[in-house]
């Protein structure tokens, strides 16, 4: 992680740490003010405001929905007193639950935004494709028993790439002003009984890498043409694309900024992977 060269000299300090968690049993990602439900914002927010001594609030990269993980949120938030940067990463971590953790980051300019400064995200999707579901591990992968053909689902995603309308890969409920999205790369490997999808975007819609996952997987497992991803894009129209593909395999695995924010994203995960990020 990069360390900051000096620590701000005027009162107060804009914080952006990089956070992975576990979100198989949170709500998501955001803090459902007046709820008993748990957030991960909300168990940052109280972490790192013990450190503070004051309330904070923080702003995500991109929000995560219940059951999903990340190895590289990054989140930002001010404090009216300086402190540190070890100060930010023990304390949190002492007050975090075992399910999250601050891996690390950097005191950043005033001008910087965890949201809106990003220019790119990166997901990867997992699933594991035996003919018996795995019975440990198994809220950190998708399952399908039937066999998929990897290589045919990568030559379709090659026809997402680019910036596109992915209205046919966008939830009910999102809440974007515009559908068009940028994808830079979208990869389908495999490692034996695992199958890796690898997307980077400028941004995504609400839903948007799981629904691209369940279309891959129709087309691994059924047989579908490669050319049915573009066919389908062309459409515009979710409710002629398959179902959502579940939660528990997604992670958030890398955010892009500047870099006059000082701000490089760890290895992605997740560490289990073959060149992913070490849990140390």
């Amino acid at each position: 992680m990069t360390e900051p060269a000096a620590e701000a000299s005027a009162p107060g300090q804009r914080v952006a740490l990089w956070v992975e968690y576990d979100g198989t049993h949170f709500s998501g990602w955001q803090l459902q003010r007046g709820s008993d439900v748990s957030s991960v914002q909300g168990a940052l927010e109280h972490a790192l405001g013990f450190v503070a001594n004051h309330p904070v609030r923080l702003h995500c990269a991109g929000r995560t929905d219940a059951g999903v993980h990340a190895t590289a949120q990054l989140v930002h938030f001010d404090a009216d007193n300086p402190r540190p940067l070890q100060a930010w990463l023990r304390g949190g971590n002492a007050n975090l639950p075992t399910t999250v953790s601050v891996r690390g980051g950097a005191v950043v300019a005033e001008d910087f935004h965890a949201r809106f400064s990003a220019v790119a995200r990166r997901y990867r999707y997992l699933i594991c494709n035996e003919p018996v579901s795995p019975a440990i591990g198994n809220q950190y992968l998708a399952w399908v028993r039937q066999p998929l053909d990897h290589e045919r689902m990568h030559e379709a995603a090659q026809q997402l790439l680019g910036e596109r309308d992915f209205s046919s890969f966008r939830a009910a409920a999102c809440q974007s002003s515009t559908p068009m999205r940028r994808v830079d790369f979208l990869n389908v490997s495999r490692e034996g009984s695992l199958l890796l999808i690898d997307i980077q975007a400028n941004a995504f819609l609400h839903h948007m890498v799981r629904n691209i996952a369940g279309a891959l997987i129709s087309v691994g497992r059924d047989g579908r043409d490669p050319d049915w991803l573009a066919q389908l894009l062309a459409l515009r129209d979710r409710t002629q694309a398959p179902d959502t593909a579940p939660p528990g395999g997604l992670y958030l695995v890398g955010v892009d900024y500047p870099e006059r924010f000082g701000l490089e994203s760890p290895a992605p995960g997740p560490w289990f992977l073959p060149g992913g990020a070490s849990p140390a």
